[in-house]
């Protein structure tokens, strides 16, 4: 069989002053998707859709430049040789973690600023950023990063595994025939596998966890850390293209911080009984109050 596959035009639109690229849309297409559903999700608790916005375009702005310090910072023997690529984000370029960490730091400041209940934001806020990491993953795909390794055996077999092992549409299989570390083949697509993981994560968030009775104001947090520490440690296992603290990789290690203190923070709260406010309870109480301010205007 002959494989010659093209990849796709990393470029969505180009007006000639300006040019729109895949992985730039899909970060912005999905942080949008992960806001509408914090409003929806935080109008439950009489949060002000204004100061969701608000937090929503200064934080985005926060995560993009954490993300991109982080990855500069561990890729710092490249943009020394290379400053003016520091600021091009546009072929990739950003580590997760990073934007993490930037929007939390961003979100305690905002919250006890407009005196909003964290804790309820993080309802909103969590699932929004498992919506957004999975869309956005799809810029990688465009831009042909952020794959694992090379599939073992000859072309045909490697194709053969991608599009009848796994099932994927040809789309997705053409994109992962590319000229990587071990020359040119068809890598894992890594990518796919943590969007995957992050839709199930939600489904999971949504239509289970926050049904449950015993579940906290808040818990979103613990979840989102644990889940997507997990998930990350693994699949950062296979990626090609890993930040690296010596022979460490940083995610990875990232990731077992995030699920550490994501069970900590779960277990501490149930045990010393610091914040225990459940999910039903608070939605309850603000339905009350919602319904008696809704009385007093009438």
């Amino acid at each position: 069989m002959e494989h010659i596959y093209s990849p796709y035009n990393k470029t969505f639109l180009d007006l000639g002053f300006v040019t729109i690229q895949y992985y730039a849309l899909f970060i912005v297409v999905g942080a949008l998707l992960g806001l509408l559903y914090c409003i929806k999700e935080c109008k439950k608790f009489n949060i002000d859709k204004e100061k969701i916005t608000d937090a929503f375009i200064y934080g985005f702005v926060f995560a993009i430049i954490g993300a991109r310090l982080y990855y500069v910072i561990f890729e710092w023997h490249y943009y020394i040789q290379n400053p003016v690529s520091i600021i091009m984000i546009s072929h990739g370029g950003l580590a997760i973690h990073g934007g993490l960490i930037a929007t939390a730091i961003y979100l305690y400041y905002y919250t006890r600023k407009h005196k909003i209940n964290i804790l309820a934001f993080f309802e909103g806020i969590m699932p929004g950023f498992l919506i957004g990491q999975s869309l956005g993953r799809w810029g990688n795909f465009m831009n042909q990063e952020a794959h694992g390794p090379i599939i073992s055996g000859t072309l045909d077999e490697q194709r053969y595994f991608l599009s009848q092992t796994l099932h994927l549409p040809d789309f997705i299989t053409n994109q992962m025939y590319l000229y990587g570390d071990s020359g040119l083949g068809y890598y894992h697509p890594t990518f796919l596998y943590e969007s995957l993981w992050n839709i199930l994560g939600l489904i999971i968030l949504i239509f289970v966890l926050k049904k449950l009775k015993k579940y906290l104001l808040g818990d979103a947090l613990s979840f989102y850390l644990i889940w997507y520490g997990i998930g990350r440690y693994f699949i950062e296992s296979l990626r090609t293209d890993a930040l690296m603290l010596g022979d460490v990789r940083v995610a990875q290690l990232a990731s077992i911080i995030m699920i550490i203190f994501g069970a900590f923070f779960t277990i501490y709260r149930r045990i010393k009984n610091y914040q225990k406010i459940y999910y039903q309870d608070y939605l309850q109480s603000c339905r009350e109050v919602q319904k008696e301010s809704d009385i007093d205007e009438n």
